[in-house]
C-alpha cells in the first residue's frame, strides 16, 4: 500500500487548479508515409498541434493500434526504442528515430488503475519501445521527444465496450497532467486502398459520417457496438486494432464528454485520418 501510495503522490504532479482537466485524444495515424511526405493533408495538421494544444501534458499514455496483447499490458522501460514495425518503406524511413523517455511509474499507475477497476491480469513489458502507432504522430507533434511516453495494447478478441471500460478506468489520469491518446485509424481497411488521390468510395464514406456523427451527438453506446449499428462496419474495419484506440480515449473522458473534430482528410481513397478530441464536462 505504501508502494502504491508513492505512485499517485509522484504521478498527481499537477494540481486540477493548475492544469484542469486534460482532454483525451483520438489520432488516425494512416500510414507510416506520414513520417516523410509532406503531402499528406494530416501531417501538417500533427505537425500544429502544440499551436493547437497549447497545454503541455506532463506525460503521454498512448494506446496504438500496432500492440494487440491477450490481457492488457504497459511498457515499463527507461527510454523509448524506435520500433520499425512495417516493410517495403523508403530506407529513409528506418533512419528515423524517435526515442522520448519512458514512464515507467506511470505504467505502474496505469496497471494500479485497471486492477482496481475490474481488469485482473494487467502485464508489464520491460523491452518494448514504442511502435509507428506511437512514434510517427509523436515526432510530429512533439518532435523535441522529452516528454516521457508509455503505451497500453489493445485487445482484439474483446469488444468496443471492454474498451470503452478500460478507458473509464484510466480517467483520473486526466487530473495528474497525462494525455491519454488513441492512435489508429478511422477507417483501415489495408485491402481496398487506392492509389493517392483516388475517389472515397461510398462505403468509407458512410462509414466514416457514421462515426462523426454519433461521436459529435454522444452516441458513445452506438460507436460501442458499431459493427452492429454502423454502416459498413465490418467493411471500414475487417479486424477492430486500429479502431479500438478510439474507445479507450472515448471512455478515458467520460459519457457526458463533448467531441469535437479536430482534422479530417483522406488518403488512398479509404484512408480516412479524422481525428477528435474529448473534452469532459466541467
Amino acid at each position: 500500500m505504501r508502494l502504491l501510495h508513492s505512485l499517485n503522490q509522484k504521478y498527481r504532479f499537477c494540481s486540477f487548479c493548475e492544469m484542469g482537466m486534460m482532454d483525451t485524444v483520438y489520432i488516425s495515424h494512416g500510414s507510416p508515409m506520414m513520417a516523410i511526405d509532406e503531402s499528406i493533408p494530416a501531417r501538417k495538421f500533427l505537425k500544429t498541434w502544440q499551436q493547437i494544444f497549447k497545454e503541455r501534458p506532463k506525460a503521454i499514455l498512448i494506446i496504438s493500434g500496432h500492440w494487440d496483447t491477450k490481457e492488457p499490458t504497459v511498457n515499463v522501460v527507461n527510454r523509448n526504442e524506435t520500433i520499425y514495425d512495417f516493410y517495403g518503406f523508403p530506407k529513409s524511413m528506418y533512419k528515423l528515430k524517435y526515442t522520448p523517455p519512458g514512464a515507467p511509474l506511470l505504467a505502474k499507475r496505469v496497471k494500479e488503475l485497471l486492477m482496481e477497476n475490474g481488469f485482473k491480469s494487467v502485464h508489464e513489458d520491460k523491452t518494448r519501445g514504442v511502435d509507428h502507432g506511437a512514434w510517427v504522430p509523436l515526432m510530429l507533434m512533439y518532435p523535441e521527444a522529452e516528454i516521457p511516453v508509455c503505451q497500453l495494447s489493445v485487445q482484439t478478441d474483446r469488444d468496443g465496450t471492454y474498451h470503452y471500460n478500460l478507458g473509464k478506468a484510466l480517467a483520473p489520469l486526466r487530473e495528474e497532467g497525462i494525455l491519454i491518446m488513441g492512435s489508429g485509424a478511422t477507417t483501415h481497411n489495408v485491402g481496398t486502398m487506392q492509389p493517392s488521390g483516388s475517389p472515397v468510395p461510398s462505403w468509407a464514406l458512410q462509414f466514416d459520417t457514421w462515426l462523426k456523427n454519433a461521436l459529435l451527438e454522444g452516441r458513445y453506446e452506438d460507436v460501442n457496438h458499431y459493427d452492429l449499428r454502423a454502416p459498413y462496419g465490418k467493411m471500414a474495419h475487417p479486424w477492430p486494432d486500429h479502431f479500438y484506440p478510439l474507445h479507450v480515449a472515448m471512455g478515458a473522458a467520460g459519457e457526458n464528454a463533448k467531441a469535437k473534430l479536430v482534422h479530417h482528410s483522406w488518403d488512398h481513397g479509404t484512408l480516412s485520418y479524422a481525428s477528435y478530441q474529448f473534452t469532459a464536462p466541467k
